[in-house]
């Protein structure tokens, strides 16, 4: 029920296990075969971020929910374990709606909910998912490869500055991001202005943002792909020039792919590689952003 819990099973390999997917699940390719067992309630494409933003307010507050299951299709696939979320019922299919209509499947499915709010608790659902499949061996390897690739970074960025970084996962209104996406700033060498690492994304006002003229501006709107976020800063181009001038004139704010930074899954490694080779050149494999971030200007 969560593009990221897509990606926990490919990284475990148990693929072949997979019987459904969400509306909103997008890689990896292969998946997109698989009937999707939710639909969002408005169709956002072509929505400007502030549209969307009210859509989604007006869908909680008529419906309780921005996302709709799909019973028929839960009840053809015939899943034994649907995993879920309970972290943001705005990125998400959550618990409670799952909870709801598990009865009502013949199947009687086991519910996981993949409730990370960290990155040492990303790297624990991954384990969750191998444990709950019956085959935690899985889980247990996938989760040495992904500390690996954070211990190649964390010793790649040993001992550089450390440039501030002001980070946005939201444009219109402006939000300051939460959960893991502070400490991928950190991971990656940085320091993080705005956001609380673990506690949850928080709409601010441009006020608060501005005088704070960080080296490096990082926009990643959550649910956006590079072309996206590329539209989304230019709408709010005044705005963000007012409150960054430094970065955006030094040639130092990127935009990135929200697949890597805003899902609690195994591609948030690769969005810390990105973050290395971008705020420390040389340091770390430019290839490392390759489509998950690029500089805007």
């Amino acid at each position: 029920m969560l593009s990221s819990a897509t990606e926990i099973v490919y990284e475990l390999g148990l693929q072949d296990h997979l019987v459904a997917i969400s509306h909103e699940c997008d890689y990896p390719p292969e998946a997109l075969r698989l009937p999707r067992a939710s639909r969002v309630r408005f169709e956002p494409a072509g929505l400007t971020s502030g549209e969307i933003d009210a859509e989604v307010r007006r869908c909680m507050m008529e419906f309780g929910s921005v996302y709709a299951l799909d019973v028929d299709a839960l009840r053809d696939a015939r899943p034994d374990l649907i995993l879920t979320q309970a972290v943001c019922e705005v990125c998400a299919v959550p618990t409670g709606s799952v909870n709801e209509v598990v009865d009502a499947l013949p199947s009687r499915p086991t519910v996981l909910s993949l409730d990370a709010h960290t990155l040492e608790e990303i790297l624990h659902t991954v384990a969750q998912v191998a444990e709950a499949a019956g085959d935690a061996r899985r889980g247990e390897e996938a989760v040495a490869r992904l500390r690996g690739r954070l211990d190649r970074v964390g010793e790649a960025v040993a001992g550089r500055p450390r440039p501030r970084t002001l980070a946005l996962e939201w444009l219109d209104p402006p939000f300051a991001p939460g959960h893991w996406i502070p400490e991928m700033i950190e991971r990656a060498g940085a320091e993080s202005l705005l956001g609380a690492a673990g506690g949850h994304s928080v709409e601010i006002p441009w006020a608060q943002a501005e005088g704070l003229d960080p080296d490096h501006l990082l926009l990643i709107p959550c649910g956006y792909d590079l072309e996206q976020s590329r539209a989304d800063a230019a709408r709010a181009r005044e705005k963000l020039l007012a409150l960054a001038p430094g970065a955006i004139g030094g040639g130092r704010a990127a935009i990135g792919h929200s697949a890597f930074f805003s899902r609690s899954g195994p591609r948030v490694v690769g969005g810390i590689e990105a973050l290395a080779a971008w705020l420390h050149p040389g340091a770390f494999p430019a290839e490392a952003a390759e489509g998950r971030l690029e500089r805007w200007a």
